[in-house]
């Protein structure tokens, strides 16, 4: 069994650089074909009318993400930590085109409001169709400095177990409409953020575990796993991150990510990365992990020191 072992190790890399450069020129030109049918073919789903489900809809991308599909008419149950706030997006999304809009108090961490949300939804619509699971969280911190990790185990709860419970309660449904779900990730996911390790986490295990259920299910229900980059919203604001550092970074705004993500979504992309140049950063990490902790660790130094400043 080692010879076999000691074998694969000296032959299948050299085998597997040699297939990947000879497929590479079919799938430029497969993207580029792709690319040219959607300039002249839409692809995009017609959602007037379909029902949409949106957690963490109270603000950031998830209330941005609740207007663009007013506009192109959907009906909409916004569901978020916070109901106080989403009676104000729901009255938007009437006046922007939606026929109906509901709104659910829930913790998306928790199993039993996961299950609720989902069964008010269809009860009230009688159908679903697009499941976007946006709510999440955030904690800045160097791990060594963590006083009690105990702290932290609601950002996977949240950004983990948040959209799992919620995804096993609407697959039903959405086979049955061959709907759609959208998973809001993060770039962080597959990019070592400095400073943001259990955030980090969080969000690798939900692409993975996305990419898995899309294997499993097949094509009864499109998946599509969002990784944004530098967005405008609550985690991008001064106090998860030092005035200083905030802004000297490229923000997005969230109407121009959450047209990305809605638009992405309709046309049934398997991935969404935006904004699109923060996909560079991957090869980078694949191809060249040591030039990646260089620039990471030169990241967490000069933040650590802003952060040092700050309280100074």
């Amino acid at each position: 069994m080692d010879l076999i072992h000691k074998i694969f190790n000296l032959l299948l890399p050299p085998l597997a650089i040699l297939a990947l450069l000879s497929w590479l020129p079919l799938h430029v030109v497969f993207v580029f074909l792709r690319l040219i049918k959607r300039c002249f073919v839409s692809t995009e789903d017609d959602v007037a009318g379909k029902v949409v489900l949106i957690t963490g809809a109270t603000s950031g991308i998830g209330e941005q993400i609740a207007y663009e599909y007013a506009r192109r008419g959907a009906c909409l149950a916004l569901v978020d930590i916070r109901e106080e706030g989403l009676g104000v997006v729901a009255e938007k999304a009437r006046l922007l085109g939606s026929p109906d809009a509901i709104t659910i108090g829930a913790d998306v961490s928790d199993d039993h409001h996961s299950q609720r949300f989902v069964h008010q939804t269809v009860n009230h619509f009688g159908r679903l169709d697009h499941l976007v699971n946006n709510a999440g969280i955030a904690k800045l911190g160097l791990f060594e400095d963590l006083s009690h990790i105990s702290d932290y185990t609601r950002i996977m709860d949240v950004n983990f177990w948040g959209t799992v419970y919620g995804t096993s309660y609407a697959i039903p449904h959405l086979k049955k409409s061959k709907g759609k779900i959208a998973v809001i990730a993060s770039c962080a996911g597959w990019y070592p953020v400095p400073r943001l390790c259990f955030y980090n986490a969080s969000k690798a295990a939900v692409i993975s575990f996305y990419e898995t259920l899309r294997t499993e299910i097949g094509d009864s229900v499109g998946i599509t796993i969002v990784t944004p980059g530098v967005i405008e919203s609550e985690m991008t604001m001064p106090r998860h991150i030092p005035k200083s550092k905030s802004r000297s970074i490229l923000l997005e705004s969230t109407e121009r990510a959450a047209r990305a993500i809605v638009r992405s979504t309709c046309r049934g992309d398997m991935y969404l990365t935006e904004p699109f140049w923060m996909s560079v950063l991957y090869p980078w990490k694949v191809l060249f992990p040591q030039v990646t902790e260089w620039c990471n660790r030169w990241i967490c130094f000069t933040m650590s020191r802003a952060s040092r400043s700050a309280r100074a």
